[in-house]
């Protein structure tokens, strides 16, 4: 186990961006959602990663979702920015911009499209943990970048005091163990279907998609491996195992997470912005059959649950495009 002290917590919530149907941020939504996920037991919110659909985002979306989130948050969770960027000079800004509205850390993510080197990489990790004096997550997800971050890459990294963390969506278990046999470093998981495992092997806690929508079993289930209760944590995540497939296998998790809690009425509209789109008839289908399947999660009533497909449908275009410097 890490010596390392957690300045992130340990649900941490990968959170969605509500927008209007229109494809502008929410800002209204964006407050209760986050309100609503900190008092469902979340200790920690990504606002602007994966999920909230950084690759559209502005910049200036990005700091305000940071300054909105210590604003709802009041203490109550730490709030890290997400998303970074595959040009380094622009996530070195992004970090000082992050820094100096608030943020408490700053998830780097592994640069895409690039393909640069596993020396590539290190120097990337390197200066934007020098840039400002945010503790740093490092995000290690091929799936999407195209680029592993190596065992050795991750042992070099490790020695860089501001980088105390890694977000696993490799499902590598044995490169974890060997990392958290060989570093300090505090280990997250990046991949809701593997949660529980990953705590079983020393991991600090998650950073979720599903927990947009059923937060506290997640607090269940890492209060219950804290506290060595194997049996709570289990039966906790076999209850999650129908809305984690919901959420993470016909559609990407935003656009899923997005619908069902539009169905839920959390937010006001299941919105993306293009290329992503809401799901189509049989993809929104499949949805509803898995949550067809999920009884007694705490914190989560599908009694009520009313998606609406037309909504979702499509995806919109901002007034303002792209991520700008």
């Amino acid at each position: 186990m890490s010596t390392i002290e957690n300045p992130f917590g340990q649900v941490l919530v990968a959170l969605v961006t509500p927008f209007t149907a229109e494809g502008e941020v929410d800002w209204p939504a964006v407050e209760k959602h986050m309100d609503d996920v900190i008092n469902d037991g979340a200790d920690g919110i990504v606002i602007s990663g994966t999920t909230g659909e950084t690759s559209t985002l502005t910049d200036a979306e990005k700091i305000r979702l940071v300054e909105v989130g210590k604003q709802v948050a009041g203490g109550r969770a730490r709030i890290i920015t997400g998303g970074g960027s595959n040009e380094t000079a622009h996530a070195m800004q992004l970090a000082r911009q992050s820094e100096k509205a608030g943020a408490d850390g700053n998830l780097v993510v592994t640069p895409y499209y690039n393909k640069p080197t596993q020396a590539g990489l290190l120097t990337h990790f390197r200066m934007i943990a020098d840039a400002t004096d945010l503790p740093v997550i490092l995000y290690d997800i091929p799936g999407r970048t195209g680029v592993p971050i190596a065992y050795e890459t991750i042992l070099r990294a490790a020695k860089h005091p501001n980088i105390v963390a890694i977000k696993d969506a490799k499902g590598d278990f044995s490169q974890v163990s060997r990392v958290l046999n060989h570093t300090d470093l505090l280990y997250f998981s990046g991949d809701d279907t593997n949660v529980l495992p990953h705590l079983s092997i020393g991991a600090t806690g998650l950073i979720g998609v599903t927990n947009n929508i059923a937060a506290r079993p997640y607090r269940t289930m890492i209060d219950a491996v804290n506290a060595g209760d194997l049996a709570t944590a289990t039966a906790a995540h076999k209850k999650l195992e129908p809305l984690v497939r919901a959420v993470m296998t016909h559609v990407p998790g935003t656009v899923a997470a997005k619908y069902i809690l539009h169905g839920l009425g959390r937010i006001n509209s299941p919105r993306v912005r293009l290329p992503l789109v809401g799901p189509e008839e049989w993809e929104a289908a499949q949805i509803e059959d898995e949550i067809a399947l999920v009884n007694d999660i705490p914190g989560v009533d599908f009694t009520n649950f009313r998606p609406d497909r037309n909504a979702a449908a499509g995806g919109a275009l901002p007034k303002v495009a792209g991520t700008t410097r």
